[in-house]
């Protein structure tokens, strides 16, 4: 038995990692390694390519303005291609891929292959993007971003699902074309967001991401996220759609205790948990990142 799968004595929720600012200054093979060979269940990696120095943009946490340290992401598809080469068992995720600011064409033949060489380990966490200037330097429709999104995701599972795919929509036009490799099974999209209309889109695909750190004292949910995760149930039954569906939730590692993830899985049956190792644009080195992944091991998955 994995270790994620014996975590917190006994409930079953899987314990992820989140890469730290200025991702690039950490080896993604160290990183995953690590994350396996401690028992973590999965590995997620961001994604802002470039952030325009000025914007009118608000940044969701503060109100303020963005931070520099959002200019320090590295590429999650090179990290995680990296990460795979050095694992078997670890989930790579993305938490999340910026949809609009990609090509969906070429997004697809890059998880394909990911997912290819690495075994069907792939989870595809989705994103619309809050940041209008970063977007739009991009192409992306910032207003109408959502519905090209979900063009894009449409575009992706033709490819992935038909020997030659063709398809006529808004954003997206082009004839029967072929992409190999395929999935050998369907990819899983997790949604993220916070909102009720987030909660609606994301109950047509496979699990919802709130990206929001918990921080009640006893590891209950906000009322809002409450609300998200009542109407994606009351939709998935309205529909009548069946089978294994993913909450995730984050936790900052200041905030990081076992006994508050145990409260938070026992009220909201929060499957997922996912760490976030230092936000805060510092460089460490190995020796104390290593050292803080034993610490979050330690609490989270070997019950200390």
């Amino acid at each position: 038995m994995l270790l994620w799968q014996i975590s917190l004595r006994g409930l079953l929720m899987r314990i992820g990692l989140s890469m730290p600012l200025p991702a690039y200054t950490i080896d993604p093979a160290f990183m995953g390694r690590t994350a396996e060979r401690l028992g973590f269940e999965s590995i997620w990696y961001a994604e802002h390519p470039a952030v325009p120095v000025n914007s009118a943009s608000p940044f969701p946490a503060t109100g303020g303005a963005v931070p520099l340290t959002y200019s320090h992401f590295t590429d999650p598809y090179i990290a995680l291609a990296r990460a795979s080469a050095v694992t078997t068992t670890l989930k790579l995720a993305t938490g999340i891929t910026l949809v609009p600011q990609r090509n969906p064409l070429l997004l697809a033949k890059e998880i394909a292959a990911l997912d290819h060489h690495s075994g069907g380990r792939f989870i595809l966490g989705v994103g619309t993007g809050w940041l209008k200037e970063e977007v739009e330097i991009f192409g992306g429709n910032f207003a109408r971003r959502w519905t090209q999104t979900r063009e894009a995701l449409d575009v992706m599972k033709a490819l992935w699902t038909q020997e030659a795919a063709e398809f006529h929509g808004e954003f997206f036009n082009f004839p029967r074309s072929g992409m190999f490799p395929v999935p050998k099974k369907p990819i899983p999209m997790w949604l993220g967001g916070h909102s009720l209309p987030a909660a609606r889109r994301a109950a047509f695909y496979d699990g919802y991401m709130p990206m929001r750190l918990v921080v009640d004292p006893e590891g209950t949910l906000d009322p809002q996220t409450v609300d998200e995760f009542a109407l994606i149930e009351q939709i998935r039954s309205e529909h009548g759609l069946t089978g294994q569906y993913d909450r995730k939730m984050v936790l900052g590692c200041e905030l990081a205790d076992a006994g508050k993830a145990r409260r938070l899985e026992e009220s909201s049956g929060v499957g997922h948990l996912q760490l976030m190792v230092w936000q805060d644009g510092v460089e460490r080195t190995l020796q104390q990142k290593h050292d803080m992944i034993s610490r979050f091991a330690e609490k989270f998955i070997h019950g200390a």
